[in-house]
């Protein structure tokens, strides 16, 4: 299968490269230095060049916690870059099939009543960046119906593993953890710890793309989760304990949002039902790989 990836150079995407290219794929992925997304010029070329069946939109601004600060950024690259992308797959010869990742996030604000978090949960952005994953949802659901193009729309939880930015939660906490090992200090700066999230491998999550690009309904939607929820508080105990850590925690407010969604926890019956698909790899080898990541990569 010919593919093509934005984002191909980030966390998940460069899993997702990788793992197409051992199931025989041929990939093209440009840097953002030869490709971005906010250039519908330069999409419709690198597009064109490559003459991809399937494309796999992973191009975003993607942390939460910024898009608080410039959320004129984040519109910019997640909603008008989506835009760019389907209009430049709109102008192939042969339209490729656009599997849109967006995110969990568009739940937002859920009622208590309405987790596990199913597709038809409405959508409450709580965020600035969550607000432009809604939106650029819903510029893929009007290429669907407005010009029939082959589109579907990804909802990935929290996934966590080897190799994440230390923007995000889970490998920013293992990160402190070994490094205050390295150092014998006994506690570490850790933000709000209440919230509930659901965590999945990226080595899981990027097989659940290929799975939905291959056998995903045209126009529709499906969660990437592990139907588990767990306190940000009880995966960074889980941590120290796996790093046989004696650490204690010292609140930082500066590590604090303006607002956080209380609980996140995913359904996945219907990728389960439809695609075939569930999650292998358990969250405590998940994140005994992201403590061997830094543990390599930190000394």
């Amino acid at each position: 299968m010919r593919t093509f990836v934005t984002g191909g150079g980030g966390f998940a995407g460069t899993w997702l490269c990788k793992y197409l290219q051992d199931q025989g794929d041929q990939v093209v992925a440009p840097p953002l230095a030869e490709m971005d997304v906010t250039d519908l010029g330069s999409v419709r070329t690198r597009l064109s060049m490559a003459g991809p069946e399937v494309v796999y939109h992973l191009a975003a601004f993607t942390h939460v916690g910024q898009s608080w600060d410039k959320p004129d950024e984040v519109f910019r690259i997640n909603s008008v870059g989506t835009l760019n992308v389907l209009e430049a797959a709109r102008s192939q010869p042969t339209p490729p099939r656009v599997v849109i990742v967006s995110s969990a996030e568009v739940y937002g604000k859920v009622n208590p009543s309405d987790v596990p978090i199913d597709e038809d949960v409405p959508m409450r952005p709580l965020t600035p960046y969550a607000a432009s994953k809604v939106a650029s949802e819903y510029i893929g659901i009007q290429a669907n119906l407005g010009y029939g193009l082959d589109v579907i729309r990804v909802r990935p939880f929290n996934h966590i593993g080897p190799g994440q930015s230390p923007d995000f939660a889970v490998s920013a906490l293992a990160k402190r953890i070994v490094e205050a090992q390295h150092a014998g200090t006994k506690a570490i700066s850790v933000g709000n710890l209440t919230p509930r999230r659901d965590f999945t491998d990226v080595r899981d999550v990027v097989r659940a793309y290929r799975a939905i690009a291959t056998y995903g309904e045209s126009g529709d939607v499906y969660n990437v989760c592990s139907g588990q929820d767990m306190a940000i508080g009880d995966l960074v105990a889980k941590l120290i304990e796996l790093c046989e850590a004696d650490i204690s925690l010292e609140v930082d407010p500066k590590l604090q949002r303006p607002a956080d969604t209380p609980v996140l926890r995913g359904d996945r019956t219907k990728i389960g039902k439809v695609i075939g698909w569930e999650p292998s790899i358990s969250l405590e080898e998940s994140l005994r790989s992201v403590i061997e990541f830094w543990r390599t990569n930190l000394k």
